[in-house]
């Protein structure tokens, strides 16, 4: 079971644990941290801004995300900078970026980061640029 964070196109924000999310299928499930019932949500990737795979589900409020690579230590893979439509800024690392795929990973810069690796779907995205 992995902790991850939905974050929707429209706003909404699901935390939970998903033993089902592939990148080649349409849809996933989510066991809500939150939710009062037994079943699991199903999450349509098409609506998603992105799918944080997280540490904790609470994080620390006070963290300022830092897009910027730790200048002692080489980022593993290619350094790329995510904008979305809502003007939120990613920075991390890729393997399998392409831009006529539905989406991709990407491990953010800052290693002291909640995130330990994020889906980006790719029709959120307003710009995508390898640094």
């Amino acid at each position: 079971m992995n902790k991850v964070v939905a974050r929707f196109i429209d706003g909404r924000i699901i935390k939970g644990m998903t033993a089902d999310f592939f990148p080649t299928k349409d849809v996933f499930h989510v066991a809500s941290e939150t939710a009062s019932r037994a079943e699991p949500l199903e999450i349509d990737k098409s609506e998603l801004k992105a799918l944080f795979f997280v540490k904790d589900f609470d994080g620390d409020p006070s963290h300022v995300e830092r897009n910027e690579f730790h200048p002692s230590r080489p980022p593993v893979g290619r350094p790329i900078r995510v904008v979305f439509h809502d003007d939120e800024v990613l920075v991390g690392t890729t393997t399998g970026y392409k831009p006529d795929r539905p989406g991709f990973f990407l491990v953010p810069a800052d290693e002291t980061s909640n995130i330990e690796r994020a889906y980006v779907v790719t029709a959120s995205t307003k710009e995508v640029s390898f640094l």
